[in-house]
């Protein structure tokens, strides 16, 4: 199995989780933010988790085709850049992640993963990668 299809599935499966999560449990999630910035040590286990996840995506499958692969790139970058602020800007994080727990915020939140979980499951479930342009082999050696 490619790379590509196989990060997407995964992705897909996270963000239509987090949206189903997210549509059907909206004060479970706003407590689950309240309790990650509570947590100073959960705060930066999250972040370093989330830098470990971006940094492998970035290292190997730093790809910048024009096609949908393109995307697991991104999703790399920003998971890394996530992570750091984390880890580095906890309080800046937490802030912005008040700010997101509106309720249209929260609405929004929940389609935008919706969209992004469908967008992946159709890319790692459904549509052949692009010829020519597959994404480097899992082994990464």
């Amino acid at each position: 199995m490619q790379l590509s299809k196989l990060i997407a599935r995964i992705a897909s499966v996270v963000y239509l989780s987090a949206s189903l999560g997210a549509f059907f449990s909206t004060d479970y999630y706003r407590k689950i933010a309240e309790d990650l910035f509570s947590n100073s040590a959960l705060t930066y286990v999250t972040g370093f988790i989330t830098v470990i996840i971006g940094f492998l995506i970035v290292t190997y499958h730093n790809t910048w085709p024009k096609s949908w692969i393109v995307l697991i790139t991104i999703l790399g970058w920003l998971a890394m850049v996530k992570g750091i602020c984390l880890i580095a800007f906890p309080q800046f994080v937490r802030t912005l992640s008040e700010r997101m727990l509106t309720d249209s915020s929260a609405k929004i939140f929940s389609y935008a993963a919706l969209c992004l979980g469908l967008l992946f499951a159709y890319f790692g479930f459904v549509s052949p990668v692009p010829r020519g342009k597959s994404s480097p082999p899992i082994s990464g050696g």
